[in-house]
């Protein structure tokens, strides 16, 4: 698992397929039909899973560039925001019984960060005790 944190990662090609994966598991749950989904009782659980969905995301495409870049985070912090955006937009327009909420890109952004700050954190500490 450390492999992932490292700048010279022979795994980065297997984080690029697990991101890729997630991006398309992110596609295919956001443009379900409204009926399709389950009937959940649970206060703001669409947020919550907003953020864990992109916070997964960022992490995970973090991962196929394992750097300390802020350019880079910017970067994968507006592409989450960016996706997040777009999949609200279609919901919206031209999925049936699912509705735009820009709330939910916010929580799509909150996750992002936190997909960042998670790695980042993680990415620290392997490569500082890796050395």
């Amino acid at each position: 698992m450390t492999g992932f944190f490292k700048n010279d990662s022979h795994h980065t090609k297997r984080a690029r397929i697990l991101a890729m994966l997630w991006t398309l598991l992110i596609l295919f749950l956001c443009f379900l039909p409204g009926r399709d989904l389950p009937e959940v009782n649970v206060p703001l659980i669409d947020k919550w899973a907003h953020v864990i969905l992109f916070g997964v995301f960022t992490f995970l495409w973090h991962s196929t560039v394992p750097t300390r870049s802020y350019a880079y985070k910017i970067i994968l912090l507006a592409v989450a925001i960016f996706l997040g955006g777009l999949v609200e937009y279609v919901q919206g327009h031209y999925v049936p019984q699912r509705s735009q909420d820009m709330m939910d890109v916010l929580a799509d952004g909150i996750g992002g960060i936190l997909g960042i700050i998670v790695y980042t954190a993680i990415y620290a500490r392997v490569n500082r005790t890796v050395k």
